[in-house]
């Protein structure tokens, strides 16, 4: 079985943000993926809508045998798991969330569907606080 090297870009902005972040951690590494780097924790401003809760943000390298759309569907359960239904893309635009996973990138695969765009272009060039934690991942 073949590991793949994922980033992943963690978030929280409800409830005990930092406890959710390493809790969404914990079920990663209960799901077979090995975890090989955690980025420190940064707080930043919600992006792309209005709320007075502020962010607690972190990335991280894994590896996993996951194939992009079974990790997909894999962190999705885990953010349903821990109490978010309203998926952003679903729902057709951001708001509050005790846990946010997005696929940064996959080792150096591009992909594309109705579901998933890998490498993650809004982190990848257009966040401030996704480059603050990225500039040693990527």
């Amino acid at each position: 079985m073949s590991q793949h090297t994922v980033v992943l870009l963690l978030g929280s902005n409800l409830g005990d943000q930092k406890k959710n972040l390493e809790t969404a951690l914990e079920k990663i590494k209960e799901g077979g993926n090995e975890i090989l780097k955690i980025s420190e924790f940064l707080t930043s401003e919600p992006v792309e809508f209005v709320s007075s809760n502020i962010f607690c943000n972190i990335a991280t390298i894994i590896f996993t045998h996951l194939s992009p759309i079974q990790l997909l569907d894999f962190i999705k359960g885990i953010e349903m798991e821990m109490g978010r239904f309203n998926d952003s893309k679903a729902k057709g635009g951001y708001a509050d969330r005790i846990i946010d996973i997005d696929i940064v990138k996959y080792n150096e695969v591009k992909f594309f569907s109705e579901r998933l765009e890998i490498p993650h272009k809004k982190h990848l060039f257009e966040r401030e606080f996704s480059r603050i934690l990225l500039k040693d991942f990527i």
